[in-house]
């Protein structure tokens, strides 16, 4: 038998056995001033465990956690690897600040983070490193095939780190240089928008003295974009201007002119499959250092179990732990049913409710999923059954809250978001969600139902128009018909006045008649008739 971690036993076994000492040796204050036989009489004596034999007791328990850290172990085999063939390639990942240009989604860095764990699933015949790269770089991992912790470091990465400005690529070969020193075929892929560098002839001089070729994955576009920083302000440059970040293409020449390869990103994985693809066919598959590892019979829960026994000991009384153990028999089991029960009743909840929606029983299902505890995946579940049951707002709020690191379930959560602004006529945020989902994945069916809502927009869009025209026509027509009226009215206006004035014209003129014979009427009437007298017989001859 022997002990791994011998140091343990050094810096905690010794310094504990001192402590002990030091605490049973000391004397209490009451022992200053009288005497053992008084002090008997006047304590209250414990027949079980006196507290010198507690502590006797609990420092036994922490000598034999001691010797458990320390891992005993016997039966030592050493083992030899058998060496294995592989291609080496160390993958360079640029941190520095123009990286957290969103013109990619969500921005360059968190994209090429992506990227790099699908080329880590892809390389299944590699040996893969990882470093972080901006004015320093950084080792994340040597070369390794074990890719499960490898994707463990990168998914705990912290993409907001402060790292140092700039882009410095020479630190990375030679780095990469270091890395790949036991090999001839040597491969360097840059996850990179270019740095902000002219001319690479240093860095190509470089490579090629280390037999180095270095493939570039283009992460920027050549639109830009600006980069916000933490504080909520934008990044400038000396004289105070906002700095648009564009893909730097000159780094094209540093792959080319080193027999390595160039592309641009793609929202697929067909852009690292050229590159992985192009270094496996053109190395040549090399040996590993052979390695050795021992295994050993561990030992080490057996001062374990016999330190817990005695911390339990030391902390209670004998006759008490007889007592309390029926009860903490009866606690602990009904603790582990409730919590088995509860295991249970969720696992029993989650198949009633997708059964429910298997069979478009919506009420029941939503119901069921909303007794689940939240969790994104609760939460799209019980967005879907209120999209199938017609309730399209609560969808929408349950979609726009739902957020998820998995790029295939931000997908679905964004193209189900842009459904249900559709079905609830919200035409404008459904283009807006579609969009945002084909930026994480180019679907067919989001572009056609992309094109299809655009098609609804432009329809209604001439209908309003032609509905606008129509109304304006039918005003027109109106005030046409209201002047043709007020035409009509001023000329029976004008026809009845002239009337009214030739009326008026006749009845001067018959009056003027009428006082005429009046006059004439009234000169005859002065005359008057005189008869001759019966004896008046003269007569006169005029």
């Amino acid at each position: 038998m022997k002990f791994i971690y011998l140091n343990v036993l050094f810096m905690m076994l010794i310094p504990s056995l001192i402590l002990m000492y030091l605490i049973l040796t000391k004397q209490s204050n009451l022992d200053k001033f009288f005497s053992k036989k008084i002090l008997d009489k006047l304590s209250v004596s414990n027949q079980y465990f006196s507290n010198k034999a507690r502590n006797i007791t609990m420092f036994l328990a922490l000598i034999f956690f001691i010797l458990a850290l320390a891992r005993p172990v016997t039966n030592e085999k050493i083992h030899q690897t058998t060496n294995e063939k592989t291609i080496p390639i160390v993958i360079a990942l640029d941190v520095s600040k123009s990286m957290m240009a969103n013109d990619i989604y969500p921005n360059r860095l968190t994209f090429a983070k992506n990227k790099l764990l699908n080329i880590i699933d892809y390389s299944k015949q590699n040996s893969i490193a990882v470093i972080l790269f901006a004015k320093s770089s950084y080792i994340l991992s040597p070369l390794t095939n074990d890719f499960n912790s490898l994707k463990t470091l990168i998914n705990n990465l912290n993409t907001q780190g402060n790292f140092d400005n700039g882009t410095n690529i020479n630190s990375v070969i030679e780095i990469s240089n270091k890395l790949q020193k036991d090999f001839d075929s040597k491969n360097l892929l840059l996850l990179t928008d270019g740095g902000d560098e002219i001319n690479f002839e240093n860095q190509i001089s470089l490579a090629k003295n280390n037999n180095m070729k270095i493939y570039t994955l283009a992460t920027a576009t050549s639109k830009g974009s600006a980069v916000k920083l933490e504080n909520g302000n934008y990044l400038t440059d000396n004289n105070g201007n906002i700095v648009n970040l564009k893909l730097n293409e000159n780094i094209k020449d540093l792959s080319l002119n080193t027999k390595g390869g160039y592309i641009n990103f793609t929202l697929n994985n067909d852009d690292f499959k050229k590159i992985i693809d192009d270094i496996n066919i053109s190395s040549n598959s090399e040996v590993n250092i052979s390695k050795k590892h021992k295994t050993y019979t561990e030992l080490f829960y057996y001062p374990l179990a016999i330190g817990i026994i005695l911390l339990l000991v030391a902390n209670s009384s004998i006759p008490r732990i007889k007592r309390k153990l029926p009860l903490t028999a009866v606690i602990f089991s009904c603790f582990y049913a409730q919590n088995l029960y509860c295991f249970e009743f969720d696992f029993q909840t989650i198949k009633k409710a997708n059964e429910n929606y298997k069979n478009q029983d919506y009420d029941n299902a939503i119901k069921n999923f909303k007794s689940l505890e939240d969790s994104a995946q609760r939460d799209y579940n019980l967005a879907n059954s209120y999209y199938k049951n017609g309730k399209y707002k609560d969808a929408i709020n349950l979609y726009k809250n739902i957020e998820v690191e998995n790029r295939d379930m931000n997908f679905k959560v964004l193209h189900n978001l842009g459904n249900a602004y559709a079905k609830n006529n919200q035409l404008e945020n459904s283009i807006k969600a579609y969009e945002e989902a084909l930026k994480v994945k180019n679907d067919f069916q989001t572009k056609e139902n992309l094109e299809l809502v655009k098609k609804i927009i432009n329809k209604q869009k001439n209908k309003n128009r032609n509905k606008d025209n129509h109304k304006k026509e039918q005003q027109q027509n109106k005030e046409e018909k209201q002047e043709n009226k007020k035409t009509k009215s001023e000329e029976e206006s004008k026809k009845k006045n002239e009337k009214i004035e030739k009326q008026k014209i006749m009845s001067d003129y018959e009056e003027k008649r009428w006082l005429q014979q009046i006059e004439n009427q009234k000169n005859n009437s002065l005359l008057k008739q005189i008869k001759p007298s019966k004896n008046d017989y003269t007569t006169n001859p005029w």
